[in-house]
């Protein structure tokens, strides 16, 4: 099944030795089932598939971590996993929040901060699908359930292609607005498509977020640049196994 992998995907050696060689953040974008329309199905996870993966982890003897988990040493990064979300959809307050609870688990949403309540034009766009994004009531229920928030950027540009001070504006200026609106630290960035370069990472560091997410595959060891946090999207079980083995060989 497209944009999902099934329960048993953690439990073969191979996985087991990859999600316990560091912290592993797992990066969801929607929590639903994809639209016959939609370009990219990879990045929904149906409801009862969501609900699946985090049972599997709850089994497993997983529990849930910040992102600042990510940082820590030795045993403290044991059995740590992070829970994320990319752009602020809707379908994850609607659908997703619940399940959150129901398995103990925290996650992180990193919001665009100029598109709260209005739609993904960047998908749009590409000929995708409009779907809605959280507005600031759901943003602010998102928080009250226990939940952090993290920055995007701005408006969900390529980084790498903006000039150095519209790429500072997307940085600094998308934390200020997410601070000054809802009055919580955003400590946390996500590269928008994962796109960055030494000089994006370097504002972002500046700009004062503890850590930034990439799209790149793997878990995060002690040696990790808080920079270049690895994920781990939830595919198929094929596509994720062979990501795997290419990590591990």
């Amino acid at each position: 099944m497209l944009g999902s992998f099934t329960p048993h995907v953690f439990l073969g050696p191979a996985q087991r030795r990859l999600l316990q060689s560091g912290v592993p953040v797992f990066a969801y974008h929607k929590i639903a089932d994809p639209p016959p329309a939609t370009r990219d199905p990879f990045l929904y996870v149906g409801p009862n598939r969501f609900d699946q993966q985090l049972a599997a982890l709850r089994r497993a003897g997983w529990a849930s971590a910040p992102l600042s988990q990510t940082l820590a040493d030795g045993r403290d990064r044991r059995r740590q996993v992070v829970i994320t979300f990319d752009d602020g959809f809707c379908s994850v307050f609607e659908n997703g929040l619940e399940i959150l609870s129901l398995h103990g688990f925290r996650a992180i949403q990193f919001l665009v901060s100029g598109c709260l309540g209005r739609r993904n034009e960047w998908d749009v766009a590409k000929g995708d699908v409009p779907q809605p994004l959280m507005d600031e009531t759901q943003v602010r229920q998102w928080l009250a359930a226990g939940h952090e928030i993290g920055s995007h950027s701005a408006t969900h540009r390529n980084l790498r292609h903006l000039a150095p001070a519209e790429a500072r504006e997307e940085i600094v200026g998308s934390k200020k607005a997410l601070e000054d609106r809802f009055g919580v630290g955003v400590e946390h960035f996500c590269y928008p498509y994962g796109a960055y370069n030494e000089a994006v990472r370097e504002l972002v560091e500046k700009a004062g977020y503890r850590t930034a997410c990439t799209v790149r595959f793997g878990v995060n060891g002690p040696a990790a640049s808080a920079y270049e946090l690895c994920r781990i999207i939830p595919l198929s079980s094929a596509e994720l196994l062979r990501k795997i083995r290419h990590r591990l060989a």
